[in-house]
Order: structure tokens, then C-alpha cells, then sequence
């Protein structure tokens, strides 16, 4: 049995629905991320697990127990918040310990746990300090130890980066993917930012309007993605979507045929440029992107197609040049009018 359960889960604010009723199961000591862009309910869900927002329909069961309509303090369940909420006239200390202290714990269990959280999260020497003498990953850290010190069944995490520059982003993924192993916690994770998805998660469950379109591994969502949204939501760069309409007959052929009208999708990985004259898919350079350990080509082809190619060697090529383009559509995603996933080629055909 799961340890964390949803089922049909609903939310109604009005007359709108915004939770459709979801079903997601829950594996104890599990970090599952739920992404997606925004308004598409799951910061609304996260909320609705945590108590701070009704359930309008369905069950929440946690370890067994159904917590539907328990108050959020009685759930066994920590929430980081974007925002961090701390205490600004508080130190360090006794915002981590302030929970416990209203739940009269005794002071020596609580000097203990406050310990614990600060050395695993490397804040000991700032216990005494205030947050305004802190950075912004430091205050976050501290967001996270006063969760830690709970000892809850379940880590609950709005968003936690979204207000860190791109370096403490970075650093702070990497300390909270190595708490979770640390700790062994079962952790939900809310994040707009697919690459925090793909990074941190055991599973990912992609929200659109409210209702889950695919929940996997996040390599099983970027290799096998179950329509347009997910294969286009997952994956930095985006994966090309182009209709086969814009595209030579030698490569509409290939299409299965309920993709008739439809799109094929390929990964950046999956197309190669080449000097002109090398392949029926031609095009012009509209930007080259030099990264370093990779280089990212935008094209566009003069059916009004466009593509982005992603290579590890660097170019020499620059914007205004004309190409080919090599697409490998033994890789190639095809999608129907709807979006839909139709078919996966596998042989080793090119065009």
C-alpha cells in the first residue's frame, strides 16, 4: 500500500474546478517533484496535502490513516516555503526550535534536534544570528532545518529556490537532493522549473488545467513522453515539435500513419547540422549559442520550420549561413492533430 495516497482528489475555488480529481500513489522515503507551468494546480495540490487548503473531494491517506479533513497541525507533515517565513526578530536557534517549543518538548530533546539540523545543514556557527545577517541560501537552510527538527513523515517544499540567485540554485539543489539521502524522508517537491524536476527526482508528475498528464521517472519522461505537452515541458532545450506539413515528403513518408497531420518531435540531440546541400532539409542559421561543453544551433527551414540542434563540438558557423539539416528519426516522437503519441520508429532510417 502506498504511504502517501490520493484519490480524486478536488478542489473547487467558485465555480472553478482547479484540482480534477487526482490519483497519485506515494512510496515511502520517495522525493517526488511536481512540475509544471504556472497555474496548472500544483502548488494548489501541495497545499491541499498540507492542510492549508480544503479538500472539496476524493481521500488523503497517510500511513494508513486517513488525514482528509485533520487540521494541518495534527497531519505530521513540514512545509518550506518560497518565501522562507522566518521570524526576523528570532535567531536561527529559536526559529528552528520554535515549533517544538509551542509543542512543549523538553529542552534538552530540543537542543539535541536543533543540533543535528544545524550540522547537517552546515549552520551551527550561526545559530545566534538573525536572519537579516544572513544570505538568502542561508535563510532557506533554515527554512529547511526548522522542518527537519519536526521529524515529519512528509517534507513538503513550495518552491523553495525560486528566490536564490542561478549559483545558490545550484548549490542548494545539490544540499537538498543530499539531505534526501541523508535523511531518507518521503519529500513532495513543487517547482515550475523542469530542470529541478529532472535533477532531483525519483518520480516526476507533470500537472496541466489541474489534472496529472504524465508521471514517471524523469528519463522516462524524456524518452518516452505520452503526448506533445510532456515532451515539450521536459527537456532544456525544448524538444523540436514541427509539423509534417513543413517538412520534404522523404521524411513525412516515414511517419506512421495516424501521425498523418500531425508532428514529429525530435530532441536537440537528434538533429545534426551540415554544410549545405547535404540533405533534403534545408534552413538558415538564426543563432549560435557557444556554452562551452556544448553548442546550441537555432535554424529555421523556408517552410517556416524551426529547429534547435544541440552538439558537443563547437562551430564556426553564425547566423545568417544556410544548412542542412541531418534528422535522425530513429528517434523521432510522432504525434496525431491532438497531440497524442502515435508512434516511436526504431529502425536506424535518416533523411
Amino acid at each position: 500500500m502506498a504511504y502517501l495516497q490520493l484519490k480524486g482528489i478536488e478542489k473547487f475555488f467558485g465555480e472553478h474546478r482547479a484540482i480534477k480529481g487526482i490519483d497519485l500513489d506515494i512510496q515511502q522515503g520517495e522525493f517526488v517533484v511536481f512540475v509544471g507551468p504556472s497555474g496548472c494546480g500544483k502548488s494548489t495540490l501541495l497545499r491541499l496535502i498540507a492542510g492549508l487548503e480544503r479538500i472539496d473531494g476524493g481521500q488523503l491517506t497517510l500511513d494508513g490513516k486517513n488525514i482528509t479533513h485533520l487540521p494541518s497541525s495534527k497531519r505530521d507533515l513540514a512545509m518550506v516555503f518560497q518565501s522562507y517565513a522566518l521570524y526576523p526578530h528570532m535567531s536561527v536557534y529559536e526559529n528552528m526550535s520554535f515549533a517544538l517549543k509551542l509543542a512543549k518538548v523538553d529542552a534538552k530533546v530540543i537542543e539535541e534536534k536543533v543540533q543535528n539540523a544545524a550540522r547537517i545543514l552546515n549552520l551551527t556557527t550561526y545559530l545566534q544570528r538573525t536572519p537579516k545577517e544572513l544570505s538568502g541560501g542561508q535563510r532557506q537552510r533554515v527554512a529547511i532545518g526548522r522542518a527537519i527538527v519536526r521529524a515529519p513523515k512528509v517534507f513538503l517544499f513550495d518552491e523553495p529556490l525560486s528566490n536564490l540567485d542561478a549559483a545558490l540554485r545550484g548549490q542548494t539543489r545539490v544540499e537538498i537532493a543530499k539531505l534526501h539521502r541523508d535523511l531518507g524522508a518521503t519529500t513532495i517537491y513543487v517547482t515550475h522549473d523542469q530542470v529541478e524536476a529532472m535533477t532531483l527526482a525519483d518520480r516526476v508528475v507533470v500537472l496541466r488545467d489541474g489534472v496529472i498528464e504524465q508521471v514517471g521517472t524523469p528519463l522516462e519522461l524524456y524518452d518516452r513522453p505520452a503526448n506533445q505537452f510532456v515532451a515539450q515541458f521536459i527537456g532544456t532545450p525544448q524538444m523540436n515539435v514541427v509539423p509534417l506539413n513543413q517538412l520534404p515528403p522523404l521524411v513525412q513518408h516515414q511517419a506512421p500513419a495516424d501521425a498523418v497531420g500531425g508532428a514529429i518531435g525530435l530532441r536537440p540531440e537528434s538533429v545534426t547540422v551540415q554544410a549545405t546541400g547535404h540533405t533534403p532539409v534545408t534552413g538558415t542559421v538564426d543563432l549560435v549559442e557557444a556554452l562551452g561543453a556544448e553548442t546550441l544551433i537555432y535554424v529555421s527551414t523556408p517552410s517556416g520550420a524551426q529547429f534547435v540542434a544541440r552538439q558537443n563540438e563547437r562551430t564556426q558557423l553564425h547566423a545568417g549561413e544556410a544548412v542542412s539539416l541531418d534528422i535522425d528519426t530513429s528517434l523521432a516522437h510522432w504525434f496525431d492533430t491532438t497531440g497524442r503519441v502515435v508512434g516511436r520508429v526504431n529502425s536506424a532510417a535518416t533523411a
